[in-house]
């Protein structure tokens, strides 16, 4: 099975993430963090709050206090982070894709100021780039919806039509496929601006959409939007599956698992290598081997997720990590091969 518990996958994040210890002789630095969120809010019940829940380890855990931002719109981001640096915030993690452009310029000018960026890279000797494997996480989710259809039919939701999203559907395409591929899957995205993170209602619309037309399990990819998503499938009676965090609590019983992407582990290592002095720039990609992504099992799910689909879930994992099972993925040539 594919671990989720957060101390066992801090352990394996940590061992690959690249911030690697560097000497056991680096003096604690002196740190005073903060995070930039992106749109959707913080308590999305998913990929923002996912990184908020590491960062509230992170200060539990060292004593360390942490300073953070919800921005309303795109054209805050370039003055919130020329404000976090002139308070003397570092290192600054900003949380999604958007944030490279400018991230890219306010770390030109702040060489001085460690910085982060989950889901994207940027070429400056002061940020490390944090990226998933999604992908992956998605094929095993994919499996599971395929061994628990009754249809044959499945639907996927994404937040904003971007080729990020893309991945998450194609990895869960795969899945789909790989246990018969005579299944279909629906697939929407919820619209083209970064409203579609936080569109609950259309989330919801497009999900009721894809059950008319036959699909019995629904992934949601989309932010908040997702839990329109979750909504719409518990109320007719259906499933849905969670991603980022773990959603199975929000609607127990109707959401057959969550698609863990571990952004609450990258931010409580993130900020660990900060206070041990050993962050550097860079790119790191966390996948199934890294511990960086998975699927969830709780007290939530475990009586819908049968023991046939979670073995074969588990059974993929492995394959994918030993290179059996090679996963494509989107963003290399943004096309799907199912």
């Amino acid at each position: 099975m594919v671990n989720h518990k957060f101390g066992l996958l801090a352990a394996g994040v940590g061992a690959t993430f690249g911030l690697a210890l560097l000497a056991s002789t680096v003096l604690a630095a002196e740190i005073k963090p903060a995070i930039i969120y992106d749109l959707g809010g913080k308590f999305d019940k998913s990929f923002n709050e996912g990184v908020y829940n590491g960062a509230e380890k992170f200060k539990k855990d060292t004593g360390i206090a942490y300073r953070d931002l919800e921005i309303q719109n795109d054209a805050q981001r370039e003055q919130a982070l020329r404000k976090f640096v002139k308070d003397g915030f570092n290192p600054i993690l900003t949380v999604g894709f958007a944030w490279a452009t400018a991230l890219d310029k306010i770390a030109g000018e702040s060489p001085k100021t460690q910085f982060g960026i989950i889901d994207s890279a940027v070429d400056k000797p002061n940020v490390l780039g944090i990226t998933f494997k999604e992908q992956e996480g998605s094929y095993l989710v994919g499996v599971i919806a395929a061994k628990t259809t009754k249809t044959n039919k499945v639907g996927f939701v994404g937040g904003m039509d971007i080729p990020l999203i893309s991945k998450f559907e194609c990895g869960y395409a795969q899945g789909v496929k790989s246990v018969n591929d005579k299944n279909e899957v629906f697939a929407n995205m919820t619209g083209t601006t970064p409203a579609a993170w936080n569109d609950p209602v259309k989330g919801g619309e497009l999900a009721k959409s894809q059950m008319d037309r036959g699909a019995d399990i629904v992934y949601a990819a989309a932010g908040a939007t997702g839990q329109g998503v979750l909504k719409a499938a518990a109320d007719a009676g259906k499933f849905g599956i969670g991603v980022d965090s773990d959603q199975n609590g929000l609607f127990p019983g109707h959401v057959l698992t969550s698609m863990l992407k571990r952004v609450d582990v990258a931010t409580y290592k993130f900020f660990e290598a900060a206070k041990n002095g050993t962050l550097k720039g860079g790119h790191e990609e966390l996948g199934l081997k890294e511990g960086g992504v998975g699927f969830a099992v709780d007290q939530y799910n475990k009586d819908i997720l049968s023991p046939a689909a979670k073995d074969a879930a588990d059974a993929a994992a492995k394959d994918i990590v030993s290179g059996k099972i090679q996963v494509h993925d989107y963003m290399s040539d943004n096309k799907c091969p199912v």
